[in-house]
């Protein structure tokens, strides 16, 4: 009976094993008896073949719960608490696995190293997209002139300097009645300068008439044109017949808004013919200007004018002043700062 046993022992390793009924049967009566020597007595004492009990014993060493009785050599075997049958048996497992973990977080912090350099790429591949400069007019004319058309809701003009040419205003009056008669909503706005221009006159009765909405300050954030509150073209500093069009949505909002500020403080277009006094709002620009110590030549850009009308203007402030020079006019207008010059003839 003793063969059996080393039979069941011998080739453990080429079966797996179970805790099935019979398996969990035997190992109670070998904890009971305090060991196990004969498979025949045990076979017949839980009413098993030897067959049976072979299969279970084989189970049982595989799964640690029993084992040879050190130092003897009858193949005498004992059993084993559950605890320790799975440290020795989880243990190597649990080890190999710490391992693999080790292994996996080493790994991991080696690839998650790499997102800085991953997210920044990622962010200046989407401002790519988001931020283009195109430096051709024509292509930037061409781009214009497709968001003109495909616009569904709003289209937002700025257009800072004075007078318009015949020709551009000849072109914008086709693209811009097409848009209002799609019904959407056009704002635009010019500084008080542009009032006087005979070609923006016309331009801005036909565009009213066609319910576009045009209004006027002394000085602008700048050009801009935007279709939808998705896409902003800007003038381009460094190329001055391109421009840069943006499309990331905080930029668009942040312009859009700027846009609409401004508009509120706009006032309604009013046209001023070929001889008419010098608008209050913009001899009030001049004179705040002025006294902030700015150029003639930036004044004169500022609003939208050329250098010979803005020295007009300001030579006229300074007769209502009653300024002899320019240094004397600088010292009147800080030390009246706020003043009103007087109405202009």
């Amino acid at each position: 009976m003793q063969d059996s046993i080393s039979v069941a022992l011998g080739s453990h390793g080429a079966a797996p094993g179970g805790l099935d009924a019979g398996a969990v049967g035997l190992y109670r009566w070998v904890v009971r008896v305090g060991g196990m020597s004969d498979i025949s007595q045990a076979a017949s004492q839980l009413n098993l073949t030897d067959h049976e009990v072979a299969r279970h014993v084989e189970g049982l060493v595989r799964l640690h719960l029993l084992r040879p009785l050190p130092g003897a050599d009858d193949g005498v075997l004992v059993p084993v608490s559950p605890e320790a049958a799975a440290a020795g048996l989880v243990t190597p497992h649990e080890t190999r696995l710490r391992h693999q973990l080790a292994e996996a977080e080493r790994l991991r912090g080696q690839l998650t190293a790499l997102a800085p350099l991953y997210a920044q790429d990622r962010l200046r591949q989407e401002a790519t997209v988001q931020l283009t400069v195109e430096e051709q007019l024509d292509t930037v004319m061409a781009l214009i002139e497709h968001w003109s058309a495909h616009c569904r809701h709003e289209v937002l003009t700025c257009q800072p300097g004075g007078g318009r040419a015949q020709e551009l205003m000849d072109k914008a009056v086709v693209r811009d009645l097409a848009i209002l008669g799609r019904g959407v909503r056009q704002r635009t706005l010019y500084q008080h300068t542009a009032r006087a221009g005979a070609p923006t006159q016309e331009y801005v009765r036909r565009i009213t008439e066609a319910g576009g909405e045009v209004r006027t300050l002394p000085q602008l954030l700048g050009k801009m044109v935007a279709f939808d509150r998705s896409i902003v073209f800007i003038p381009c500093a460094d190329i001055p017949t391109g421009a840069v069009v943006v499309q990331e949505p905080s930029t668009v909002a942040f312009l859009c808004q700027a846009f609409d500020n401004a508009w509120s403080l706009a006032s309604p277009y009013t046209p001023v013919h070929r001889g008419a006094a010098m608008p209050d709002e913009v001899k009030d620009a001049i004179v705040k200007l002025l006294a902030d110590g700015v150029k003639d030549e930036v004044v004169a850009r500022r609003l939208g004018m050329s250098l010979r009308t803005c020295r007009k203007h300001i030579a006229e402030i300074m007769d209502r002043v009653g300024a002899a020079s320019r240094f004397q006019l600088g010292y009147l207008l800080h030390r009246h700062r706020g003043m009103d010059p007087g109405p202009s003839t």
